[in-house]
């Protein structure tokens, strides 16, 4: 039924939980996992200049080496835990618009589905969803698996 799996990581605690579900479907239908960090730019955009945003989005990170191993890191641990399963696993960080990146990205992948936790790092929860599971439920075709820590 999957052959490629997404999972979206922030490193934050209801991704964590989002991770195992991802692991345990990929590990049930013998699937490819693809962990996807996206780098928010329009987040960033409040204190890096544009010359420093149009390097990122251009893989060169120069003086953000802290945000680039931060997003390493997250997709390191999915990884990890993936091949402790035999698993394998593809990895990715990225950076532009979360929930366009996560489309861009799977439908470009032929992933069959996402899986992402119901909010992320920011804490702050809408009234059911964060805003960037919110957008890529309404921007995507693709089904997405919404994973609530709670």
């Amino acid at each position: 039924m999957y052959e490629k799996i997404l999972i979206p990581t922030d490193g934050s605690d209801t991704a964590e939980v989002a991770v195992e579900h991802a692991l345990d479907l990929a590990e049930t239908y013998g699937a490819e996992l693809h962990t996807l960090y996206v780098v928010d730019t329009d987040s960033m955009s409040l204190s890096l200049g544009p010359e420093q945003l149009d390097r990122i989005e251009q893989g060169n990170w120069g003086e953000m080496d802290e945000v680039r191993e931060r997003a390493e890191g997250a997709t390191r641990v999915v990884a990890d835990r993936g091949r402790e399963r035999g698993i394998d696993v593809v990895e990715h960080v990225a950076s532009g618009r979360p929930h366009s990146v996560i489309e861009e990205y799977a439908e470009d992948h032929d992933v069959d589905l996402v899986v992402m936790g119901s909010h992320g790092r920011s804490g702050i929860r809408r009234a059911l969803l964060g805003s960037v599971t919110e957008r890529t439920l309404r921007s995507t075709d693709i089904p997405v698996l919404v994973v609530d820590a709670q």
